[in-house]
């Protein structure tokens, strides 16, 4: 019988933004107090298919890490550790890519994006950069995979594969499903047809982890709403209100008709200062935890490579048996 397992990643972009901890990190923190067996991976090596300068990835490599164990996520009771550590990802990578073919890839809707973002014909990096997270899941025999609607379709390409995988060398990975987020999409503060984004170029537009309380406050008393005062929830008629209103109930924890409720009687400005407070008040604690560990970059170092040699006990065996069934040994 399978072990239950979990298994998810983080690109290294540096400290994370609201919605990266409403929709995946929150979620993270909650499952590894479930599941007896959870991996957290910085993915360093899917990071390269976006140019970075060499000093600003190491730089974000430690600063993901810090916001992510302020977060609240444990090294005791998950693995954390860097991709890049662990070479077997990258190995079981090109064995995958060689059973995959390549109209799948081109028919991902984030090949056609981050290509027209590069403005250019994109490289053999962005082409198979699914087929390594592939890699990442199967590698660990992972059993589930906390992913947001953005990744369903990368997930369903993984499951492909492990199905691929298994007919033509015998039953061996289990087909890992989907744990789907379910907090509201948080947008952009500046343009709510667009979900918050660290490359956005407004920089009003999106909240950090470790912005300021004025920071806070000044971009949601910037972020856009529409002419009508009062504060209700409608996403397709008033997606700007409605985007304060997700927020504010996920940071809260109360429900969306709990926190519509308490707004009776306010008009957007004012709803606006109540969000703002909201947030500083969830993210104090974490602003000032994740400026202690920027401080102990042995610390974050030693953590990383400790939970790669916890990883690298569950991958080997499962490689070498992988090198066995193609026929490498």
């Amino acid at each position: 019988m399978a072990v239950d397992r979990i298994f998810s990643g983080i690109q290294p972009t540096g400290t994370p933004h609201l919605g990266n901890y409403l929709g995946a990190i929150q979620n993270w923190v909650n499952l590894q107090e479930k599941c007896s067996s959870v991996l957290y991976s910085i993915m360093d090596m899917h990071s390269l298919t976006m140019p970075k300068e060499p000093a600003v990835l190491r730089q974000n490599i430690l600063d993901t890490t810090a916001a992510i164990l302020a977060c609240g996520i444990d090294p005791k009771k998950c693995f954390l550790f860097r991709q890049s550590l662990v070479p077997e990802h990258a190995e079981l990578a090109w064995i995958l890519g060689c059973i995959t073919n390549v109209p799948r890839l081109l028919r991902l809707p984030q090949w056609k994006m981050k290509r027209a973002s590069q403005n250019s014909e994109g490289t053999v990096g962005l082409l198979t950069y699914p087929v390594l997270q592939a890699a990442d899941i199967l590698l660990y025999k992972s059993t589930r995979v906390p992913v947001g609607e953005d990744q369903v379709l990368h997930l369903e390409l993984a499951q492909d594969i492990a199905q691929h995988f298994n007919k033509k060398y015998g039953e061996f990975f289990p087909v890992p499903k989907a744990i789907l987020s379910t907090t509201k999409k948080i947008k952009s503060l500046r343009d709510p047809s667009v979900k918050m984004s660290k490359s956005d170029p407004q920089k009003l537009a999106t909240i950090n982890i470790a912005d300021s309380p004025d920071e806070i406050v000044l971009k949601f008393r910037k972020a856009v709403t529409d002419f009508t005062s009062e504060v209700t929830y409608d996403p397709a008629a008033r997606p700007g209100v409605s985007n304060l209103v997700s927020i504010h109930a996920a940071v809260t924890g109360l429900s969306i008709k709990e926190v519509v409720h308490q707004a009776t009687g306010l008009d957007t400005a004012h709803y606006k200062m109540v969000v703002a407070e909201s947030v500083i008040q969830k993210f104090a604690p974490i602003r000032n935890e994740i400026k202690k560990l920027q401080e102990d970059k042995s610390h974050l170092i030693k953590v990383l490579e400790d939970g790669a040699e916890k990883a690298k006990e569950l991958a080997v065996p499962v490689y070498q048996e992988i090198r066995r069934l193609v026929g490498f040994q």
